[in-house]
């Protein structure tokens, strides 16, 4: 294989070539390596590189997975392993392996990827940009001046360059559909309880957030579900039963779906011009597709889910950062968090016990209306964020008052965190370009459980839409 031709497979048919034996793993390895030398000096998406480990892998035995010799990377929080730190792009988080690698990056080795680095995340992965302090700001590949999107800013940079088909990435207010959009790629947030966090922890923030990856084609993101999906004993949740092969089902056509969209926030209030064409192009496809649309939304207060949801996040970031403290054996320093951090710190330590249960318990009942909802509808389609991906430097990291702070990103992100309260799986699908030449992603939300139905969808759409001619109008 020429290696000009790297960028034009996809996981799945980088591991077709291996198999064939028309390249070498280590062949494949030394061409993203020689891509991540080159281009991320501009991009600053990968901030740990593990090239040796990586390079005794793909020159070893691998398991025979459906992604067998292909280059990878994890994401810069929870992706804990023995050869790389996990330091969640903190100052204050120690830069130390881990005693064992975790299930998610057990499984992902056992599907045959090769992990070489850790992608650039924002401290904690609690905003909508990646620009930590830490590592720096990651860029854009369409628009180096704009944001990757967060929190898996960095993985989303490196699969939209061409470093990489797939990269690892987590969400637990949007942080796999965010920066998908952001960047043009396909970005499944998966249901709670579908991906273990075993064998160390239960579940993560409250069961808000959960990890699969960011990639260029729906077979790779099925693929990659198939093979990271499944409950151990010990889990706190468990998702409804999957079906055999979430690769085979996209090979079916869906049912004749009935679909909702939003034209506007759920308050009532515009979201920008660009996402509400992406909605609409959107909504166009899927009645071509022989789908019944109509506008439609569930009827949930803002006023009510916000307050719950940021002191779900805040008390969790306090209780993470005090148990790491305990850890290293003293408190953090002032200048060792961002001003962001601190603030929703010191605000989570705030939170009362009674609180965190009202908390939970308003997440609930949105959970109980969306089920509703999906009576009637069997997916929703918003857009991903409320307006393009942002210039770097939009948002103040400096700023301690977390109600000011987050303010301007909720508006930036009016949906994402829905599905993360209630449970449901979401996918970013790529079908929207601006005159600017910036993707505007477009989110379909399926019932509890049902994933199969939005990786059937987007696999028919990625057929009468396909988006990956679009990644050769990048220039970097």
């Amino acid at each position: 294989m020429a290696f000009a031709e790297y960028g034009d497979y996809d996981g799945l048919g980088l591991a077709g070539l291996v198999a064939k034996k028309k390249v070498k793993p280590a062949e494949l390895l030394e061409e993203a390596i020689a891509r991540a030398e080159r281009l991320n000096p501009k991009l600053n998406a990968i901030v740990y590189k593990d090239y040796d480990n990586a390079r005794a892998a793909a020159k070893g035995r691998l398991p025979r997975g459906p992604f067998a010799g292909v280059p990878f990377l994890l994401k810069d929080i929870f992706a804990l392993t023995t050869t790389m730190p996990t330091r969640q792009a903190s100052r204050f988080m120690p830069a130390m392996p881990w005693p064992h690698d975790c299930l998610l990056v057990t499984r992902f080795k056992a599907a045959g990827l090769i992990p070489f680095g850790k992608t650039n995340v924002p401290e904690f992965g609690i905003v909508a940009t990646t620009e930590p302090a830490l590592y720096g700001p990651a860029h854009n590949p369409w628009n180096l001046a704009h944001s990757t999107g967060g929190s898996s800013g960095g993985s989303a940079a490196s699969v939209a360059a061409g470093i990489v088909p797939l990269a690892h990435a987590n969400d637990g207010g949007g942080s796999i559909r965010i920066p998908a959009s952001c960047c043009g790629l396909v970005g499944l947030k998966p249901s709670r309880g579908r991906i273990s966090n075993a064998p160390d922890f239960g579940e993560f923030v409250d069961g808000l957030a959960t990890d699969l990856v960011v990639s260029k084609t729906v077979r790779d993101t099925a693929a990659a579900l198939d093979a990271v999906a499944g409950a151990v004993s010990g889990d706190p949740y468990w998702a409804p039963p999957a079906p055999a092969s979430y690769l085979d089902a996209i090979r079916r056509k869906p049912k004749r779906l009935r679909i909702a969209f939003a034209t506007a926030k759920l308050d009532g209030t515009a979201y920008h011009p660009d996402c509400k064409a992406a909605v609409q192009a959107a909504a166009r496809a899927c009645r071509a597709a022989g789908h019944d649309v109509e506008e439609a939304s569930p009827h949930l207060d803002q006023a009510i889910l916000i307050p719950a949801f940021m002191a779900l996040w805040g008390a969790n970031l306090a209780a993470g950062i005090d148990m790491l403290a305990d850890a290293v054996g003293r408190k953090p320093k002032d200048d060792e968090l961002e001003g962001v951090t601190w603030g929703l710190y010191e605000a989570g330590k705030n939170v009362t016990a009674v609180e965190l249960l009202k908390a939970k318990a308003a997440l609930q009942l949105a959970g109980r209306e969306t089920a509703r909802f999906h009576e009637t509808y069997d997916v929703w389609i918003t857009p991903t964020l409320g307006r393009p991906p942002v210039k770097l430097g939009t948002f103040d990291m400096s700023q301690r008052d977390s109600t000011r702070s987050f303010a301007e990103q909720i508006d930036y992100v009016p949906f994402t965190a829905m599905q993360n309260a209630t449970g449901q799986p979401a996918i970013n699908i790529p079908l929207y370009w601006n005159k600017e030449g910036l993707p505007v992603g477009t989110q379909f939300v399926g019932r509890f459980g049902d994933e199969e139905t939005l990786l059937r969808l987007a696999a028919q759409l990625e057929k009468s839409a396909p988006w990956k001619d679009q990644y050769s109008k990048i220039r970097l």
